[in-house]
This record gives C-alpha cells, structure tokens and sequence, in this order.
C-alpha cells in the first residue's frame, strides 16, 4: 500500500490523538468495556513484554506508560486549579465515574508533600488470586503523573501493599522526587 498523500506531512500520532476520539464510532457499543477485556490486554502485554525485556524492564515500561497517562489524565480530565482538597475531592469522583477504583487518602503531609493512598476495587488487581508480588505498576506510574501534574514537580509512588499480595486495597506511597 502506497503513501495517503493527505498524511504526507502529519505529525507522529500521540497519546492525545488517540484520545481524540469520537464515542459514536461504536454507537451500539458504547465506551464501556468489560473489565475483563481491559485486564486481558494489561496482563497479556505484561507477559509479553516480560518474555521479551525480563521483569525489571516489564515494570519500567507500564510505570512509564502510567506516569504519561497521568499526566494527561491530570491535564485533561481534572481541575489542576483547585486547592489540594478540592483537588482529591475531584480525583475521587472522577476516578469512581470512570471505574478506575476508589481512592482513599490516609496521610497527607503538607510540609514534606508526602502522602499514602489507598484505591479499593481497582481495575487492575482487586480480585486477583494471591500471586506473591505486587502487580499495579501501571497505577505507580498513573499516581506518580497525576500528582506530577498538579503539584508542579516530579513525584514517585510505589505500591507498598496490591490484593495479589495478599491485601484487600493497594496502598501506595508518594512524594516529590529529590
């Protein structure tokens, strides 16, 4: 198949083209999808991107895919204007509309910038049988860009409790990078 001379001189296609999207083209769909048909596309790339790169690079690439999708997220899909509380208030609704889980925040230290969230029912593990390792890095990532974003710097978050580890939420700890 030759070139379309009409995306003769198109830009690469990026995150925000692809969320560029018009909800009719599945008009008897619609924009849900059943959850799992979303964990068979996150845990299948998994696999394969561990077969292919190992463990350790498997994780980078979905905290990296993560922290992209926050950012945008963040940008376009929240209030990044708002005061802290009305920012999480926000976060939590927003969050729970789209299924992505329910988030909870247990400390937030206003001083250091340091917090440790909870998010219950999440779409990546909750229900998952006890596999003996954490599994959300992709919400490492997804949390690290959010907050990124709001907070005007880089932030990390890592996942210090998952249900596949035995837990019933994940819990993550974030803050500012140094």
């Amino acid at each position: 198949m030759g070139d379309n001379i009409f995306l003769k001189n198109s830009k690469k296609p990026e995150l925000s083209d692809y969320m560029n999207f018009n909800v009719q083209g599945r008009g008897n769909l619609g924009d849900d999808i059943p959850l799992a048909v979303y964990r068979l596309m996150e845990f299948s790339l998994r696999e394969q991107l561990m077969e292919q790169l190992g463990r350790e690079e498997q994780i980078q690439i979905f905290r990296k895919a993560g922290y992209r999708a926050g950012v945008y997220f963040a940008e376009n899909m929240l209030d990044i204007s708002l005061s802290l509380n009305e920012f999480i208030a926000g976060l939590q609704r927003r969050m729970e509309e789209l299924k992505i889980g329910v988030l909870r925040v247990e400390k937030l230290d206003k001083e250091t910038g340091k917090i440790v969230l909870t998010v219950s029912e999440d779409a990546d593990c909750s229900g998952l049988p006890l596999l003996g390792e954490t599994v959300c890095n992709y919400d490492e990532g997804f949390i690290s860009g959010i907050l990124s974003a709001y907070m005007g710097k880089e932030y990390s978050a890592v996942e210090i409790d998952c249900w596949a580890t035995g837990d019933r939420v994940c819990r993550f700890s974030a803050g500012p990078e140094e």
